[in-house]
Parts: C-alpha cells; structure tokens; sequence
C-alpha cells in the first residue's frame, strides 16, 4: 500500500500529471453534461454551449487550485487570471463548437464522437494556454497572472 502512494504522491508533484488527471475530469464533466442535455432532446448547439461553460467553471477552480496550485491573498488577486483562463478558454471554445458542428452536422459523425475527438484537441491546447499563459511562474518563483 505504501508504494501505491508514494507512486501517487510522484505522479502528484508533476503538473503534467495533475493537468492530465484534472483534465479528464473537466473532460468528463463536459461530456456527462452534453450528453445529459442531449437525452432531453436539446439542440446539439446549445447543448455543447452550456456543457463546455460547465466544464471552463469546473476547469478553472481545479486548474487554479490543484494543477497550477495558485495561492491568492484575496479575491481581487484571482480577477485576472481568472479573466485571462476565460478568455483563453473562449478561444477553444470556438474551436469546439466549430468542430463538433463540422463533425457532427456537417459531415454527419456520431455527435458523441465528434464531440470525444474535439475534446483531444482542446485539452492539449487548454494546458497550454494555462501553463504559458495564465498561470505563469514569476522571477521569484510564485505564479503570476
């Protein structure tokens, strides 16, 4: 027992891992959330809107907290990063849309699958946008927005 969480505790300490763990549950919650609202028969459109806005709230506070592990003094200091991951985000979310309606309507994939593929593509550029843009490590060595 004790090697499994030392093995956890190392793959812990590695922000890859953590991005990668915390982003498959963010992947998860975008899914299990379009898939919800598509069984109530809502428009594949809307429905991937709310599931991705769904997924970029849960996304920020486990990035901020857990992946980044960003420490803020006061609420005030989370504004801007908080705008920066929105706007990020907002960025591939046009993605998303773009290719879940070019998968699914227009070339006529499965939307559960058009929508697992553009999950591939986000969540690697997601990461990217967060490491190197949003939660930035300063010269002193503390994360900076």
């Amino acid at each position: 027992m004790k090697r499994i969480v030392d093995l956890i505790k190392k793959l812990y300490a590695n922000d890859v891992m953590r991005y990668i763990f915390f982003g498959g549950c963010t992947t998860l919650v975008n899914l299990v959330v379009f898939w919800g609202l598509r069984k109530l028969g809502m428009n594949l459109n809307i429905a991937n809107f709310i599931s991705i806005v769904a997924a970029i709230l849960f996304a920020y506070v486990v990035n901020s907290r857990f992946v980044f592990q960003q420490k803020y003094s006061s609420l005030m200091e989370q504004i801007s990063p908080f705008l920066k991951f929105i706007s990020a985000r907002c960025a591939t979310m046009v993605i998303e849309m773009g290719g879940v309606w070019l998968l699914a309507d227009y070339l006529g994939i499965w939307d559960m699958g058009a929508k697992m593929v553009t999950q591939v593509i986000v969540l690697i550029l997601n990461y990217v946008f967060s490491k190197f843009l949003v939660f930035t490590k300063d010269k002193t060595g503390g994360h900076s927005a």
